[in-house]
């Protein structure tokens, strides 16, 4: 029997995510949407842990089931949909908000503001309509010309004055189905950010998860996010909860004390037969 071969690490997110398919174009109602977000969820954690145990014929059973219900592509049409102002929306509005008094300050001093918006589905999102807001769109799939189709992961630092003020991270990391890679990607986070600066708010992270992942995890609570946030040099600003979504602003300051050998494992902080499994684990030792 041949020796297995070692198990890769998911530093990219596309590591994680299935295979892509053409883009479908009819509406869909809102109970399709959800069931199709749910399953396409459940399928990409399943292909994921595949890839890690070396489970090739599983990882292309399950491979093939994402690509007949219409994989990555499909996806982006229901959460575009879901997002729909007919359907609640755009959740860059609550970030447009929470930035105002800042956002006030720029118009009157001609100052401008570079946003990086992550997993972007829409060019059309009330950032979009901040003339102070300087708006970077990626994702790994990109469905408009004003899209870049790159991996967060795989992104450039830019250099010192060129980096962002805020990173928009909506609905994308309960996308990354590992808890240690979602440990990776909220740490770059810093790397990308400004300078602390003498701003309120700024610069910062936004970042929006379905509420679940939050209220009801087995593995994640608001305060280890805030452990986890905390290690990382971001502190919780503005903080709001609705039915459904958990949405926060971390501003970027300094790093907490003795962040350098933080190990956040995954580890049950809540019981209960009805929670979920989501969760973000972090070693900093392995950050670099």
């Amino acid at each position: 029997m041949a020796a297995k071969s070692k198990k890769p690490k998911l530093k990219s997110i596309i590591r994680g995510r299935p295979p892509l398919a053409k883009t479908p174009t009819a509406s869909l109602s809102s109970k399709t949407t959800r069931n199709l977000i749910r399953t396409h969820h459940n399928l990409q954690k399943a292909y994921t842990q595949a890839l890690k145990d070396d489970n090739d014929s599983k990882a292309r059973e399950l491979e093939a089931e994402i690509t007949a219900q219409g994989g990555l592509a499909k996806y982006q049409v229901a959460s575009t949909q879901g997002q729909s102002a007919a359907r609640g929306g755009d959740s860059s509005r609550v970030l447009v908000e929470w930035l105002q008094p800042i956002l006030q300050g720029a118009h009157e001093r001609s100052h401008r503001f570079r946003v990086l918006e992550v997993g972007t589905l829409s060019t059309k999102n009330a950032c979009s309509r901040v003339s102070c807001l300087d708006v970077r769109r990626i994702d790994l799939k990109s469905q408009d010309p004003g899209i870049e189709e790159i991996d967060f992961m795989e992104l450039a630092v830019p250099r010192d004055g060129e980096k962002f003020h805020v990173i928009s991270l909506s609905l994308v990391l309960n996308y990354v189905s590992d808890p240690a890679s979602r440990g990776e990607m909220l740490a770059r986070v810093p790397k990308l950010l400004e300078n602390p600066t003498q701003e309120s708010v700024i610069p910062s992270l936004f970042l929006v998860l379905p509420l679940a992942c939050v209220a009801n995890s087995r593995y994640l609570t608001e305060e280890r996010l805030s452990q986890i946030m905390y290690a990382l040099g971001l502190h919780l600003t503005k903080q709001r909860i609705t039915s459904k979504l958990y949405y926060s602003l971390w501003t970027f300051g300094p790093i907490g004390e003795n962040s350098s050998h933080i190990q956040i494992k995954k580890e049950v902080l809540r019981s209960g037969a009805t929670r979920n499994n989501f969760a973000i684990t972090l070693d900093t030792r392995e950050l670099g």
